[in-house]
C-alpha cells in the first residue's frame, strides 16, 4: 500500500443531466485525484445511483452530502442555491455557468470573502493561456485594429460567443478599447476564435481552435483539484492554473 496516496477531492456536480455535467461525470472517473459523491440535475433523476454515483434533483441540494468543491454548468436560474451552499458550507465552487446577472457577479465576490471561487466562460487551458497573450498584445499594439472572429457549429444561438466576449475585455484590459466582431455558425464547428491585430503591412492572429467539447470538462476538473488547495477568494482560470504566466 502507497502510504503517500492523497485522498480523492469530494466533487459534487452541479447540472449533471447537461452535456458538460455528463462529461464531467465520465472524465471524473479516470482520474484517481477527485470522486463524484453527487450529481444534481434540474429534474428528478431515473435512478437514484449509476455509474456508483447517488443522482438527486436540483431541489435536493440542500440536503447535499459531504463534498469538498462543487462544480456547477447549470443555468442562471440555477446558479444561486449551489453558490448559497458552498457559502454556507465553506466549500469552493467552479462554475461554467453563463448568462448571471450582476447581481450573481456581485454574489459570487460576496461568497469570495468566505470561499474560493473560480468561474470562466470557457475552461479550455489553451483559451486561458490564448487570454492572456491577447491582453499582453493588446498593450503592446495599442494603435493596431483589433478583431475578434469566432466560428462555432449550427446549434450556437449566441453570437458573439461568450469566449469571444472574453478574449474581447482582455483586449479592452490591455488597451483600453475594445476590438471588433465577427461570428461564424457553420457545419459542426466545436469551436475556433481568432483575434487579430493588424497595421499597415503587418498582421498578427492568435488562434485556438477547439475539435472535442472534452477539453472543457477537462479543464473544470484540473481547476476542481486546484482550488480545493487554495485559500478564500475569486480566481481566474489563467491565475490559477498558471500562476507565473
Amino acid at each position: 500500500m502507497n502510504d503517500t496516496a492523497k485522498t480523492p477531492i469530494r466533487l459534487l456536480v452541479h447540472g449533471a443531466s447537461g452535456r458538460m455535467g455528463q462529461a464531467l461525470l465520465r472524465l471524473a472517473r479516470e482520474r484517481d485525484d477527485v470522486r463524484v459523491v453527487a450529481a444534481y440535475s434540474r429534474s428528478q433523476p431515473a435512478q437514484r445511483v449509476k455509474d456508483e454515483v447517488p443522482q438527486f434533483a436540483a431541489a435536493e441540494l440542500g440536503g447535499a452530502p459531504d463534498f469538498d468543491v462543487a462544480v456547477d454548468f447549470s443555468l442562471p436560474d440555477g446558479f444561486d442555491p449551489v453558490l448559497a451552499l458552498c457559502a454556507a458550507r465553506g466549500k469552493a465552487l467552479v462554475s461554467g455557468t453563463t448568462g448571471l446577472s450582476s447581481a450573481q457577479n456581485a454574489a459570487i465576490n460576496d461568497a469570495a470573502a468566505g470561499i474560493a471561487v473560480v468561474w470562466a466562460a470557457n475552461y479550455s487551458l489553451g483559451v486561458a493561456v490564448l487570454t492572456e497573450l491577447v491582453r499582453r498584445a493588446a498593450a503592446a499594439l495599442p494603435g493596431w485594429d483589433c478583431d475578434v472572429v469566432e466560428a462555432h457549429h449550427t446549434r450556437k444561438l449566441d453570437a458573439p460567443s461568450g469566449t469571444a466576449l472574453h478574449l474581447g475585455a482582455a483586449v479592452a484590459i490591455g488597451r483600453g478599447s475594445e476590438p471588433h466582431y465577427a461570428s461564424l455558425r457553420a457545419g459542426d464547428i466545436v469551436g475556433e476564435h481568432t483575434v487579430q491585430f493588424a497595421a499597415p503591412g503587418e498582421r498578427l492572429e492568435l488562434i485556438h481552435r477547439a475539435s472535442n467539447r472534452d477539453i472543457f470538462a477537462r479543464g473544470a476538473l484540473e481547476a476542481a483539484a486546484r482550488v480545493a488547495q487554495q485559500a478564500p477568494g475569486r480566481y481566474g482560470l489563467a491565475e490559477l492554473m498558471f500562476p507565473n504566466l
